[in-house]
Formats: structure tokens, sequence, C-alpha cells
């Protein structure tokens, strides 16, 4: 069992930078992939970034490529998501979820992307980004 709980949300103007925290409880967080979705009002949620186990082979939606890196910190439990240089169609509920199925993020793309395939979510943190 993972819990997965988001952080570092908030109101920016574009051009500027967020950086969100998910912490994770529980013994599986070192064993599983990690990703970040996000959903827009009246859009399906969407893939952003993953990250391996190790914390080292990383995946990114083509809108983020170049903006955002991801990283992990497996002692602590915790995966990131910078975010540099926001737009406003950055705007949305960012959620962080885990996957024990996901083997190689960068290998296997499809299902990294795929929400199905993730095990645990989080409850999602809002960013807004102003024009």
């Amino acid at each position: 069992q993972v819990q997965l709980v988001e952080s570092g949300g908030g109101l920016v103007q574009a051009g500027a930078s967020l950086r969100l925290s998910c912490a994770a409880s529980g013994r599986t967080f070192s064993t599983s992939a990690m990703g970040w979705f996000r959903q827009a009002p009246g859009k399906e949620r969407e893939f952003v970034a993953a990250i391996g186990r190790g914390g080292i082979s990383t995946y990114y939606e083509d809108s983020v490529k170049g903006r955002f890196t991801i990283s992990r910190d497996n002692a602590k439990n915790t995966v990131y998501l910078q975010m540099n240089s926001l737009k406003p169609e950055d705007t949305a509920v960012y959620y962080c979820a885990a996957s024990a199925k996901i083997l190689g993020v960068v290998s296997t793309p499809k299902r990294t992307r795929d929400p199905s395939l993730y095990d645990y979510w989080g409850q999602g943190t809002q960013v807004t980004v102003s024009s």
C-alpha cells in the first residue's frame, strides 16, 4: 500500500517556476515507477512525466520537455516535479501516481503514459498560471 500526498501548487504568472513534491508512505515506493499527470477543467487526465525506480530513467510529454524536470529521492520517499517557464496552458490539477507494473519508463512509453497502470494516486495539487 502506498499513500501519496502532493504539495507545492499555487498561482503564478507566466514564465515563473514551481516545484511540486509528492511524499509517499509505504514500503513499496522505491520499487515503484512514479508519474505526474495533470487534468485541466473539461479535459481528460493527461500524462506529464515519469521516472523509473532507480531515478535514472525519465520520460516526458512533448509539451513539457525542456521546461519540466522529474526527480526522486528514495531515501525521503519523495518525487518532485520542477516546472520552469510556466505557461497558462499548464494550468491544471497535478497528480502524482505510483506504479509497480511499469518496469521501463523509457522502453515502454505507451505503458508509461497509461494512467490505468498506476496503482496509487494522490489527491492532487492545483497549479494556476496567469497570462
